[in-house]
């Protein structure tokens, strides 16, 4: 059997201005990254602005497990299936991170036949969009300590620097670190921090800005440190905007890559759904929407997290209105969360479906609670059995969904045909109703316990004194109506991760509670969860390498 990068590499890629006119993009309107890549330019967006707007189809999935969902192979996928119907279908997607591409989760660019190419550029350095990320958000931390080097006119108090430095790398040494080292010259000594770059505010930022004019005003509100008297301290107090604006001008732009079947996919953005808000970038999605008929986008992990956040911060910022969701589930992960072991997932059991499947019913549930119409799809495996798929498809009917089989991986496009004609009637035949779970005048505590209990299934929130504290300060500087953005863990409804299935009888804790300004929201902290994750024991990275002759291998 090839592997993912074996498929990818032997694909016959066209030339991406050939892609471009399936959008009916001119060659003028791209900035080319090579053959394969290239930049959406500034005046072609700001062209397609009076062009009506298309669907917009999301892709999520249950909780994710070891045995694997299939979430962005069954968006690429769609994607590709809506192209051989003869629709006028666009992917938007977001851009991987190097931590889990070495880390455990390996590459992002979907799989099998349905992938995403050029597949090792798009898991590695892309167009720089994260380089200039994490450079604009280190250029503040400088400018930060710099200030404070340099007589602190503004009166920082350094116990209350929020601020951290990031970097896309997996490495949990950096969590906690002390700087200012050595000579009176090396700066002030002080405890600092660092989180992944995907979990930096600039990403989020970058994601929720329309232009640079909004991008520029957002970084202006970027809270970095507290006065001794309790004031926040701004990006543009340190007068930091604007070069921090310059390092990001280029990395604004949405990207234009294709799929195995030349299907145009439009990445740009990629923020973590487990410890930020895990959609692709604002600008990449209205660009698709004015751009093509059908726009596929997809967020991260399961829909307890991403497509919260998708329906509760980018819907909510942006005014998106999403007509269809799917929601991707597959036999073995449902009998995962029944409690089999991985090793005897290939095995039928009636009875473990059974139990597991209560994870799949309690994200419909949570999904028609949006409003918005909902189509199941089982990500095939050849394992799987006809009993165990028709109880599937009953189960999902019985409470009102569609479904489909998906075989995407296997077959491509063609193997999402089935599931392509489903979306499309759904389209036809259902009104979508979409509204936000909560209002924007709830308080930060209501908005908190309204997600745990609506959607975790939680009985209630508990409140570390430090984040309760955080929570009065963040309402009292007039931030109370900002959306909350819960980081925890993926693997679970709940905070703790060991709890599979659909959890009940618990609570989850608020460990922590900071502010993110610019983005306008406040991230919430739930349990143990790590905002600079850690490396596994036997890293992704260990398995890749490159050939004398430049070809990369071990990608995944």
């Amino acid at each position: 059997m090839k592997t993912d990068i074996e498929i990818a590499q032997e694909a016959e890629l066209i030339h991406i201005r050939e892609v471009a006119a399936k959008l009916d993009i001119a060659e003028d309107d791209l900035e080319f990254y090579g053959k394969y890549k290239a930049k959406l330019s500034d005046e072609l967006l700001q062209q397609a602005e009076k062009n009506p707007d298309g669907k917009l189809v999301l892709v999520t999935a249950i909780n994710p497990t070891p045995a694997g969902e299939g979430k962005t192979t069954t968006s690429v996928g769609l994607g590709q299936a809506f192209g051989l119907l003869g629709k006028k279908a666009v992917l938007a997607l977001r851009e991987p991170s190097l931590g889990p591409c070495f880390g455990i989760k390996g590459g992002a660019a979907g799989g099998g036949y349905a992938q995403v190419v050029p597949m090792e550029d798009l898991n590695l350095h892309f167009t720089g969009d994260f380089h200039a990320i994490t450079s604009a958000n280190n250029l503040l931390a400088a400018l930060l300590d710099n200030h404070i080097q340099q007589g602190n006119a503004l009166n920082i108090d350094p116990r209350q620097i929020v601020w951290k430095r990031c970097l896309d790398m997996n490495d949990r040494v950096l969590r906690n670190i002390v700087v200012g080292l050595g000579s009176k010259m090396d700066g002030m000594v002080r405890e600092d921090h660092f989180v992944i770059t995907v979990a930096s505010e600039i990403m989020a930022i970058l994601c929720l800005a329309d232009d640079m004019h909004d991008l520029k005003k957002r970084l202006a509100k970027i809270i970095v440190a507290y006065t001794f008297d309790g004031k926040p301290v701004t990006a543009d107090d340190l007068q930091a905007t604007g070069a921090m604006a310059a390092l990001l001008k280029d990395a604004l732009k949405p990207n234009l890559i294709q799929t195995l079947e030349h299907t145009p996919a439009i990445v740009h953005g990629g923020p973590f759904a487990n410890i930020a808000h895990g959609c692709n970038s604002v600008k990449a999605t209205k660009a698709g929407l004015k751009l093509a008929d059908i726009v596929v986008t997809e967020a991260g992990f399961g829909a307890d997290l991403g497509a919260e956040k998708f329906f509760d911060i980018k819907c909510r910022k942006a005014g998106l209105k999403p007509d269809c969701v799917v929601l991707v589930a597959t036999v073995r992960a449902l009998k995962y969360n029944g409690g089999v072991p991985k090793a005897e997932l290939s095995a039928e059991n009636m009875e473990a479906l059974e139990k597991g499947i209560v994870n799949l019913e309690k994200h419909i549930e949570n999904l028609q609670k949006y409003q918005v119409p909902v189509v199941v799809t089982l990500n095939s495996f050849i394992t799987d059995t006809k009993a165990e798929t028709d109880y599937i498809e009953k189960f999902c009917k019985d409470r009102g969904c569609e479904f489909a089989l998906s075989e995407v991986w296997e077959k491509g496009g063609e193997g999402g045909v089935a599931l392509a004609k489903k979306v499309l009637e759904t389209l036809e035949t259902k009104e979508s109703n979409f509204q936000v779970l909560y209002p924007d005048d709830a308080s930060l505590t209501e908005k908190i316990e309204t997600i745990a209990k609506e959607i975790y299934g939680a009985d209630g929130v508990t409140y570390s004194p430090a984040a309760k504290k955080e929570l009065q300060r963040i309402t009292d500087l007039g931030m109370g109506d900002f959306p909350v953005c819960i980081a925890k863990t993926q693997y679970s409804l709940s905070d703790d991760q060991t709890k599979l299935g659909r959890p009940e009888g618990f609570t989850v804790n608020v460990r922590e509670v900071y502010a993110s300004a610019g983005a306008g929201f406040v991230v919430v902290i739930l349990g143990a969860i790590m905002t600079m994750p850690g490396l596994p024991k036997v890293p992704a990275a260990n398995s890749i390498d490159v050939d004398d002759m430049g070809c990369i291998t071990g990608l995944f």
